[in-house]
């Protein structure tokens, strides 16, 4: 099943918040709004707007309030990825090029700040100081998410534990707060509202697992981006750690830099492939998707939780 079947119930809510996306990100300068357009338009799975409307539907759902806080998620998703494509100094994004280069770095920051604070000011519209509370918490936890990648890049002596830190800021908390931002816009009861909130957190964590195995196994095509392009910037992911638990892989990866030629990077993905971390990561990434799924076996039955499940089980079992 594609993964718009899965919530088809919402395909006219979904298109509102396509609209309002449009009309948001349309700044009066040219450029940022080019630039914001450009990044809108290159598409998306808009997974967190999804989670928002889901967790929604086990209150009180009234999609004029709650796709403000749809359109808010989203936005901050967005502005991290333009801030992440500077950081990463990355080209391409979904096989399209990035704002920084299309434009260049600067336009690009400013275009990230832009959004972020259009995904405030939508957010400032709702009365509800508790959702304003875990939107701000969440983008401190995500910032500092940022500058630790940044620390640990080439960081070869990192441990397990330092990377689901960082996975847990850099992807988990935007996908948990999602549930929870929906469930409080809505009113939905306390205990579901908390249930929500680890759902997604699980998913969010099992979710980047699988993008990190994703950059060994997909293809450039599928990925939109070169084949272990994470490596290659640095980025010690968990297919990583667990193959440099083998000697001869470790010392293998750690001559991985920036300007390594395609051949050789190549080569180091093969060492990689050829233990078992693939496997292993697959294995830890199906224990957080069975947590999100055990999580949630007490909510209501119906569309909505039919839709997560469906959901959860798509976004830990990507092809590839």
């Amino acid at each position: 099943m594609k993964l718009k079947m899965m919530y088809s119930f919402l395909n006219s809510d979904i298109e509102k918040i396509e609209e309002a996306l449009e009309e948001t990100v349309h700044a009066n300068s040219i450029i940022l709004r080019e630039s914001s357009l450009h990044l809108l338009q290159a598409g998306g799975k808009r997974i967190r707007p999804i989670f928002v409307l889901l967790a929604g539907q086990f209150g009180n759902y009234d999609i004029h309030k709650i796709k403000k806080a749809a359109i808010s998620l989203e936005l901050i998703h967005m502005a991290s990825l333009v801030h992440d494509d500077v950081i990463d100094d990355s080209d391409l994004r979904r096989g399209q090029p990035t704002i920084k280069a299309k434009w260049d770095n600067k336009v690009a920051m400013y275009t990230g700040d832009y959004i972020f604070a259009r995904s405030i000011e939508i957010m400032s519209e709702i009365n509800k100081p508790e959702a304003h509370r875990v939107l701000a918490n969440t983008i401190v936890e995500l910032c500092i998410g940022e500058i630790q990648q940044i620390e640990d890049k080439y960081r070869f002596d990192q441990n397990i534990k330092d990377y689901f830190r960082r996975i847990k800021r850099k992807t988990a908390l935007l996908i948990s707060a999602s549930s929870l931002v929906g469930a409080i816009v809505s009113d939905v009861e306390e205990e579901y509202q908390q249930k929500l909130n680890k759902f997604g957190y699980y998913v969010g964590m099992s979710y980047q697992i699988i993008d990190d195995v994703l950059d060994f196994v997909g293809t450039e095509k599928e990925l939109g981006k070169p084949a272990g392009g994470d490596l290659l910037q640095g980025n010690i992911t968990l297919p990583v750690l667990f193959a440099m638990e083998k000697e001869e892989v470790r010392k293998q990866v750690m001559t991985v830099h920036e300007d390594m030629g395609k051949k050789e990077l190549t080569e180091v993905i093969a060492s990689i492939k050829n233990t078992d971390a693939i496997d292993r990561s697959l294995h830890i990434s199906d224990m957080y998707l069975n947590k999100a799924l055990h999580t949630i076996r007490d909510l209501p039955n119906g569309k909505a939780k039919s839709a997560l499940i469906n959901i959860a089980k798509y976004l830990g079992k990507r092809k590839f």
